[in-house]
């Protein structure tokens, strides 16, 4: 008994040994990347000319610009004290009224040459009315493509050339889309909607595609059995499946293609975009932060009735709170410009 608890023994040891030399072995590994990162990451530093541009002295002439910014924070002596003067927001009001952001008194409900409904909107409802029209122009051909993408409905290797010419769009964003069509139409809401469209058949054609994969087989093989053709298996065996994904997709990527919209009218696209490049380029902080403020309700407004009516169709969406949605509008602007 002593010769096998003392063979017992000596495996417990060995395998402690490994495991304390397995850690350390990780700590060195761990200590060596934890060096090459922070060497990395002082590189990436000069690279940018962070530490060449001595920030710190520009802090004090920042926060005293932050006015500019935010009219009704003022400044008190004994600098950085601030105090809140609520009619500071009236410059604000003042240039959302001026310049038509959320209300264009000349629209008209029923003639479309001064943008209908959506031009009662103002700026705020050209922006929409551009990733609106550019979501229903390009639905048929991402409807078209996203089938015969599928391998259910395409065979190997055709439905690459609809995969692929998906990929080919979802490559390109809609900000390189929209100087692409400038030489058709110039720089304005009619080339930044084709852009929207053209992204729109990339992003959404995909997504059916994939649903499409997803779907199934019982109902094909069903509507095979009764001698139906192949264009009637795809809509009724297939696409009656996939109805209510294919519509919260749409919806999703219409929230997309409005902060889209944005983000090419600050190359000329119109609307808000426009309006905000203008203004940042005249150096009125004020007017950019007024326009900024009406961008935030626009975008979350599309997104709250877009996430609402996406989570009443698919039981299993979570929509988010509205606290979530301010606070990730910046991340999901920055997105945008690479959609």
């Amino acid at each position: 008994m002593s010769g096998e608890e003392g063979t017992a023994s000596t495996d417990v040891e060995r395998q402690y040994d490994r495991i304390v030399r397995g850690r350390r072995v990780r700590a060195v590994l761990a200590g060596l990347l934890v060096v090459v990162i922070g060497y990395f990451f002082a590189n990436a530093l000069y690279a940018a000319e962070l530490p060449q541009a001595n920030l710190p002295q520009y802090v004090g002439d920042f926060v005293g610009a932050l006015q500019d910014y935010f009219p009704f924070l003022v400044p008190l002596e004994g600098f950085p004290w601030i105090t809140f003067d609520p009619s500071g927001f009236g410059d604000y009001w003042a240039f959302i009224q001026e310049r038509n952001l959320i209300y264009d008194p000349e629209a008209s409900l029923t003639d479309p040459s001064t943008g209908g409904p959506l031009g009662l909107f103002g700026q705020a409802g050209l922006t929409l009315s551009m990733g609106f029209a550019g979501t229903i122009l390009g639905f048929p051909l991402a409807l078209l493509f996203g089938v015969l993408g599928s391998g259910r409905v395409t065979p190997f290797p055709f439905n690459f050339i609809f995969r692929g010419t998906m990929s080919a769009i979802r490559a390109i964003p809609a900000l390189v889309w929209a100087l692409i069509y400038v030489p058709l139409g110039g720089l304005g809401p009619a080339t930044a909607t084709l852009a929207i469209a053209t992204d729109t058949v990339g992003n959404l054609g995909r997504l059916f595609t994939d649903e499409l994969e997803e779907v199934e087989d019982g109902p094909i093989e069903a509507m095979r059995t009764t001698g139906a053709n192949k264009p009637q298996t795809i809509t009724f065996g297939m696409l009656s499946q996939v109805t209510t994904p294919f519509i919260a997709w749409t919806l999703y990527i219409f929230e997309i293609n409005v902060r889209i919209a944005v983000t090419l009218g600050i190359i000329g696209g119109g609307g808000l975009g426009r309006i905000l490049s203008v203004q940042q380029g005249l150096f009125a902080f004020t007017n950019m932060m007024a326009t900024i403020l009406v961008i935030l309700v626009l975008i979350v407004s599309v997104e709250m009735f877009s996430q609402r009516l996406r989570s009443y169709l698919r039981a299993d969406d979570e929509p988010m709170g509205l606290w979530e949605l301010i606070t990730g509008f910046p991340q999901r602007m920055a997105d945008a410009l690479l959609k």
